[in-house]
Protein backbone atom coordinates (compact mmCIF):
# COMPACT_ATOMS: atom_id res chain seq x y z
CA UNK A 1 0.00 0.00 0.00
CA UNK A 2 2.43 2.12 0.43
CA UNK A 3 4.65 1.94 -2.31
CA UNK A 4 0.96 2.91 -4.72
CA UNK A 5 0.80 6.13 -2.42
CA UNK A 6 4.63 6.37 -3.06
CA UNK A 7 3.72 6.32 -6.59
CA UNK A 8 1.13 8.73 -6.53
CA UNK A 9 3.00 10.95 -4.67
CA UNK A 10 5.75 10.83 -7.26
CA UNK A 11 3.65 11.54 -10.07
CA UNK A 12 2.33 14.69 -8.26
CA UNK A 13 5.75 16.03 -8.04
CA UNK A 14 6.37 15.32 -11.95
CA UNK A 15 3.04 16.85 -12.96
CA UNK A 16 3.46 19.84 -10.68
CA UNK A 17 7.02 20.53 -12.10
CA UNK A 18 5.91 19.87 -15.37
CA UNK A 19 3.17 22.18 -15.13
CA UNK A 20 4.97 24.71 -13.90
CA UNK A 21 7.49 24.04 -16.76
CA UNK A 22 5.05 24.38 -19.55
CA UNK A 23 3.27 27.75 -18.35
CA UNK A 24 7.02 29.20 -18.42
CA UNK A 25 6.63 28.02 -21.78
CA UNK A 26 3.80 29.01 -22.88
CA UNK A 27 4.27 32.55 -21.01
CA UNK A 28 7.13 33.25 -23.45
CA UNK A 29 5.18 32.10 -25.89
CA UNK A 30 2.52 34.39 -25.42
CA UNK A 31 4.48 37.76 -25.95
CA UNK A 32 4.35 37.55 -29.64
CA UNK A 33 0.42 37.12 -28.97
CA UNK A 34 -0.07 39.91 -26.47
CA UNK A 35 2.37 42.07 -28.73
CA UNK A 36 -0.07 41.79 -31.58
CA UNK A 37 -3.41 41.22 -30.39
CA UNK A 38 -3.75 42.18 -26.87
CA UNK A 39 -0.78 44.60 -25.76
CA UNK A 40 -3.39 47.91 -27.24
CA UNK A 41 -5.74 47.66 -24.56
CA UNK A 42 -3.79 46.14 -21.61
CA UNK A 43 -0.91 48.57 -22.25
CA UNK A 44 -2.98 51.34 -22.25
CA UNK A 45 -6.00 50.22 -19.48
CA UNK A 46 -8.84 50.70 -22.63
CA UNK A 47 -12.21 48.83 -21.83
CA UNK A 48 -11.27 48.60 -18.17
CA UNK A 49 -8.57 45.79 -19.00
CA UNK A 50 -5.92 45.09 -16.57
CA UNK A 51 -2.73 47.06 -17.10
CA UNK A 52 0.22 44.61 -17.86
CA UNK A 53 2.71 44.42 -14.48
CA UNK A 54 0.28 46.27 -12.40
CA UNK A 55 -0.52 43.64 -9.71
CA UNK A 56 -2.88 45.32 -7.35
CA UNK A 57 -5.75 45.21 -10.27
CA UNK A 58 -4.16 41.76 -11.76
CA UNK A 59 -4.27 40.38 -8.21
CA UNK A 60 -7.96 39.50 -7.78
CA UNK A 61 -8.09 38.06 -11.14
CA UNK A 62 -5.15 35.85 -11.16
CA UNK A 63 -6.71 34.53 -7.36
CA UNK A 64 -9.41 32.95 -10.22
CA UNK A 65 -7.24 30.78 -11.85
CA UNK A 66 -5.63 30.44 -14.79
CA UNK A 67 -8.59 28.48 -16.68
CA UNK A 68 -11.05 31.29 -16.12
CA UNK A 69 -8.81 33.60 -17.06
CA UNK A 70 -8.83 31.84 -20.53
CA UNK A 71 -12.08 30.87 -20.70
CA UNK A 72 -12.75 34.97 -19.90
CA UNK A 73 -10.72 36.05 -22.81
CA UNK A 74 -11.70 33.41 -25.20
CA UNK A 75 -15.66 33.83 -24.43
CA UNK A 76 -15.46 37.43 -23.88
CA UNK A 77 -16.23 38.99 -20.52
CA UNK A 78 -18.14 42.18 -18.98
CA UNK A 79 -17.39 43.02 -15.39
CA UNK A 80 -18.01 46.04 -13.28
CA UNK A 81 -15.26 48.12 -14.29
CA UNK A 82 -14.63 46.58 -17.85
CA UNK A 83 -15.43 44.55 -20.60
CA UNK A 84 -13.25 42.15 -22.47
CA UNK A 85 -14.65 40.81 -26.39
CA UNK A 86 -14.34 37.55 -27.38
CA UNK A 87 -10.85 36.58 -28.41
CA UNK A 88 -9.48 40.43 -27.72
CA UNK A 89 -11.85 41.22 -30.69
CA UNK A 90 -9.38 38.76 -33.02
CA UNK A 91 -11.55 35.54 -34.35
CA UNK A 92 -8.31 34.52 -35.97
CA UNK A 93 -6.76 33.95 -32.32
CA UNK A 94 -6.31 30.03 -31.14
CA UNK A 95 -7.21 29.24 -28.00
CA UNK A 96 -3.60 28.03 -27.57
CA UNK A 97 -2.44 31.48 -28.64
CA UNK A 98 -5.21 32.67 -25.97
CA UNK A 99 -3.92 30.66 -23.37
CA UNK A 100 -0.28 31.68 -23.89
CA UNK A 101 -1.00 35.31 -24.22
CA UNK A 102 -2.97 35.12 -20.63
CA UNK A 103 -0.10 32.88 -19.29
CA UNK A 104 2.41 35.83 -20.51
CA UNK A 105 0.14 38.58 -18.41
CA UNK A 106 -0.25 36.85 -15.27
CA UNK A 107 3.42 35.79 -15.39
CA UNK A 108 4.35 39.62 -15.52
CA UNK A 109 2.01 40.69 -13.18
CA UNK A 110 2.75 39.22 -10.62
Amino acid sequence: MSRIISAALCSLVVFAVSSSDAFAANAAAGKATYDASCKTCHLAGLMGAPKLGDKANWAPRIKKGNAVLVSNATKGFKGAVGMMPPKGGNAKLTDVQIGDAVAYMVSASK
